[in-house]
């Protein structure tokens, strides 16, 4: 997928970016490109690739839903899918948790060359900033992480009561939600929409939509050694 390809797909989902949010992308795949030299942020450093599985990729989500509010990306990586949904929808109040301090450093050099404001990196494990009664997101994103029964338990406590979780799942995705429908609705979560796009390369996305129904019941997130033993 060329820039052209990118913004021309865009258009037809009615997103119209300006030349600042088209620049903001060109210098992102440059950086990427130029400090997975020294890190190992992606396996994908062509451009094109970069355009379409990771760019356009990250910004399906907004066909699920109106992206608002708070956004909390859980393993952010380099950016994915937060710093996309960020420059499209600049409105966007971003929280990225991410534990490895280099992606850290990475993602704090990334916002500052784009100029993103209002972008927090939050530098701990997800399930301890759970324990913050104070951290609750809007929309919580978390994109190629972990196995959903293990994912949903370090995201959904972080989701307000009425807010979204969206898990970003690969061609696994539908039969890791019916595995993880127990452990779902235990955290308090709901299935409420699916979305299923095709890529050029014949691989295909599975993003799912959760609604947060009542508060996660105490004692949740365990540990992550827990969880991953037992997971729910």
């Amino acid at each position: 997928m060329t820039e052209q390809q990118f913004l021309s797909r865009l258009s037809l989902e009615g997103i119209v970016l300006n030349e600042k949010q088209c620049q903001q992308f060109r210098d992102y795949a440059k950086l990427l490109v130029e400090w997975n030299e020294k890190m190992n942020l992606t396996a994908i450093t062509e451009l094109e690739e970069i355009y379409e599985k990771h760019f356009y990729d990250c910004l399906l989500i907004h066909r699920l839903i109106d992206l608002k509010g708070s956004l909390c990306d859980v393993g952010a990586g380099a950016g994915f899918p937060s710093i996309p949904c960020k420059i499209v929808f600049p409105e966007l109040s971003i929280t990225i948790i991410e534990p490895l301090q280099k992606r850290c450093v990475f993602l704090r050099e990334l916002c500052h060359q784009l100029g993103l404001e209002n972008v927090t990196i939050v530098n701990e494990r997800a399930e301890d900033v759970a324990k913050d009664s104070q951290m609750r997101f809007d929309l919580v994103t978390a994109r190629a992480v972990a196995n959903l029964r293990v994912l949903s338990e370090l995201c959904i406590p972080l989701v307000k009561k009425n807010g979204y979780f969206i898990a970003m799942k690969g061609m696994n995705g539908l039969e890791e939600k019916e595995a993880a429908s127990h452990a779902v609705s235990t955290l308090g979560c709901s299935c409420i929409k699916e979305d299923v796009v095709h890529l050029s390369d014949g691989s295909h996305r599975v993003n799912l939509l959760y609604q947060k129904f009542k508060e996660t019941p105490k004692g949740y997130p365990r540990m992550y050694a827990k969880i991953k033993k037992n997971p729910l």
